[in-house]
């Protein structure tokens, strides 16, 4: 079975001491490639080298994240828009709103997470969203795109079953992760009422391990977890959430060339 990370922070510290061996288990597991999200100017770099060192296997994305949004943010976005025009990037993102820990640069982040879309349809990438106490607001700053052609993903997705619906009439697919492993999740309803078609999993590794490595690091290696607790939802087999969901991601992400 093939599986894809299309959300996975490889290039992080918490990978330094065993980056290699990292990717070589989840590669192990049939998991690859392993799609990066970029943060923001202090992230470009060790992405790039985790792309550079992993070629074909950890492919880049190129964004600025909402919690980065701060004064310098067009600064920051005129670094965004510099890398995406050098071409080699498999989506835009990650972007969105997050108003969990400061609604400080609400504004800003909504000027920000629009431009990114613009640079989605300019490029023809999909648009990978963050969303955390926000999916409304993303909602609204998404209507101006309507019927735009925009394609894209809800990271980690975190809303109800209706906003999962208005998602997926938006253009996206739902990216699910490791909390739908959690006994509280209200993850399993929204599986259930979607269905395998609009999904994509991923880890967000090294956040967000699913059960039984919760609390701990999370890796790659651990994204079959999570699709054997989406095929107890949905009552699909394992090998049929490893294909629909995989093919899912390559068509997303045109992927074709790169996974068979």
């Amino acid at each position: 079975m093939n599986w894809i990370d299309t959300h996975v922070h490889i290039y992080l510290s918490e990978f330094d001491k065993d980056r290699p061996e990292m990717i070589a288990r989840a590669v192990g597991a049939g998991v690859m490639p392993l799609l990066m999200p970029n943060v923001d100017q202090t992230t470009i770099g060790p992405m790039m080298l985790a792309a550079e060192a992993f070629p074909g296997l950890c492919l880049p994305m190129m964004a600025l994240h909402p919690t980065s949004v701060k004064e310098d943010y067009r600064q920051q976005l005129a670094e965004v828009e510099h890398w995406l025009a050098k071409g080699g990037f498999v989506a835009v993102g990650e972007t969105g709103i997050d108003l969990y820990w400061d609604k400080t640069f609400f504004k800003e982040q909504v000027i920000a997470f629009q431009r990114h879309a613009e640079l989605a349809i300019q490029y023809d990438l999909p648009l990978v969203i963050h969303s955390r106490q926000a999916l409304e607001e993303i909602f609204e700053a998404l209507e101006p795109f309507r019927g735009s052609g925009l394609r894209g993903v809800f990271h980690c997705f975190p809303g109800d079953e209706q906003q999962a619906r208005q998602a997926i009439e938006l253009g996206f697919l739902l990216g699910i992760g490791g909390v739908v492993t959690y006994k509280k999740s209200s993850m399993a309803r929204v599986v259930q009422a979607v269905g395998l078609e609009h999904l994509i999993l991923e880890t967000d590794a090294p956040y967000l391990s699913p059960v039984p490595h919760r609390g701990k690091r999370n890796e790659s290696a651990y994204i079959p977890l999570i699709g054997r607790q989406v095929a107890e939802l949905t009552g699909a087999s394992l090998a049929e959430v490893a294909a629909i969901t995989t093919q899912n991601a390559r068509n997303l992400f045109k992927l074709h060339n790169l996974t068979k």
